[in-house]
């Protein structure tokens, strides 16, 4: 049996990102001041700022050690940020996608429904949670009368089951504000049997008859909310409502995962709780220009993206999402004041664990977590099949024994291990006669015949912030 792999340590200091963002954040902060005579909201300054401290041994770490051979490594702190870092935006995704397949969908088959509606909308749907839940209720009621048409046995007040991720982006790093719906393929009775089960009807003959019904709903519905609450004139709802190819709303729901496909419908829920950039993509020309390759292109647009560093943090600025709004959303019995919610969840099968992963005894500490929070070393086995805590020398569990957090230790043992003591330096705003040399129009073209400089990949992705 071959041995696990080590696990290394990231470098965030080395990526294209980490990188632009050290050297312009301050430039383009002072630029938005002298624009637009205001500063971005604050909690956009914080997340870049706790993003330049993300992965940096200077600012504090934990220790692992083996007790059998005494080998140990150090885990940097993370700033657990939404929207900026792409070490914690993965760690986000991959711990609800966890979350959701081994807790909360049950083995039934599950649709995703996507829904967007037109640039006119979207406006007010960036900057409004309420108006928000509102769209995506009656997005949700088109979807469960349908399901109710097409599901026998079920009465008129059997749900659905459903999670919705609320989309700030789109692929071009564009703000586009839309819906991605997970929903088990049938209803459950508002009722639980003797046994305490509940009675799940499936649906079957979903069709695209059936899709467009449910997308004609949902367009009159959300149109007519928007008359009456005065965002929109009723003459121009009355134009949108008859316009042709349903005047920008577009409902998608071709993809359907089986009851059996476990893998398959965690692959789902992580596209659906996707960051929304990956610094994959990112690259450098020789003259200093950012190229973001666009993954999904429209038909017959360019496939990338190329824009000076100050237009990338903006565009990235724009995409932070305020704090306190949530992404996702559970709905139907899956609601937070529903009572059948322990009953439905109960049907999702235990955790799963790779089967080919060392698996590290934590039964003392699970007593104390909530199933919703899965332990740094757990999401790093379940994406790269790397367990950090299992030692690569000796093969023994390896143990959390500190966190240290005082600076004066920190630079001792840094300094003693070889590591820099000091974090990285963060570049200062540049004066005004230099920012005509960074702001350029924004360009979108086809691939330059630049050379493009590829990022400095670390072999894992991210850190997260021990907590036992």
């Amino acid at each position: 049996m071959c041995p696990p792999a080590s696990y290394q340590r990231r470098h965030p200091e080395l990526t294209l990102w980490y990188r632009t963002v050290q050297a312009h954040f301050e430039t383009w902060l002072a630029l938005s001041k002298a624009q637009f005579d205001e500063s971005p909201h604050t909690y956009v300054i914080q997340a870049f700022r706790r993003y330049l401290e993300c992965g940096i041994l200077a600012f504090g770490f934990a220790r692992a050690r083996c007790k059998n051979c005494g080998h140990d490594f150090l885990v940097a702190f993370s700033c657990k940020g939404r929207g900026i870092c792409p070490s914690c935006n993965t760690r986000r995704m991959v711990e609800i996608a966890a979350h959701l397949v081994d807790h909360v969908f049950p083995p039934l088959p599950v649709r995703q429904w996507v829904l967007s509606v037109p640039k006119r909308l979207r406006y007010f749907l960036q900057r409004n949670a309420a108006l928000q839940g509102a769209v995506l209720r009656i997005f949700l009621r088109a979807v469960e009368h349908c399901l109710r048409e097409h599901s026998t046995g079920c009465d008129a007040k059997a749900h659905l089951e459903a999670v919705a991720f609320i989309h700030r982006f789109g692929s071009s790093l564009n703000e586009h504000i839309h819906f991605h719906c997970c929903i088990i393929e049938g209803l459950f009775d508002s009722t639980t049997n003797t046994d305490g089960t509940v009675a799940f009807h499936p649906s079957s003959g979903l069709d695209d008859a059936a899709f467009r019904q449910v997308q004609a709903i949902v367009r009159r519905r959300i149109l007519r909310l928007f008359v009456r609450r005065g965002l929109i004139d009723k003459a121009d709802g009355v134009e949108m409502a008859g316009q042709k190819h349903e005047g920008g709303f577009s409902l998608d729901a071709s993809i359907c995962i089986e009851a059996d496909d476990r893998s398959g419908l965690e692959c789902l829920l992580r596209y659906c709780a996707r960051p929304p950039f990956s610094q994959q993509n990112l690259h450098q020309t020789d003259e200093g220009l950012l190229i973001y390759h666009i993954p999904k292109p429209h038909p017959g647009a360019p496939s990338d993206l190329v824009m000076t560093p100050l237009a990338m943090i903006g565009k990235i600025a724009a995409l932070v999402p305020p704090p306190k709004w949530h992404l996702h959303r559970y709905y139907g019995v899956l609601a937070p004041n529903s009572h059948l919610r322990a009953a439905v969840t109960a049907l999702a099968p235990e955790a799963v664990i790779l089967a080919s992963t060392p698996q590290v005894s934590n039964a003392e500490e699970s007593h104390h977590r909530s199933l919703s929070h899965y332990l740094w070393s757990q999401l790093l086995a379940r994406i790269y099949e790397v367990f950090p805590l299992i030692c690569p020398i000796c093969h023994a569990e390896m143990q959390i024994i500190a966190f240290v957090t005082d600076a004066n230790t920190i630079q001792k043992i840094l300094g003693h291990i070889g590591e820099p003591t000091q974090p990285t330096t963060i570049s200062p705003a540049r004066g005004p006669p230099l920012w005509e040399t960074e702001i350029a129009s924004e360009q979108v073209c086809s691939v330059p015949q630049w050379d493009m400089v590829a990022q400095a990949e670390p072999e894992f992705q991210y850190d997260q912030r021990i907590s036992w």
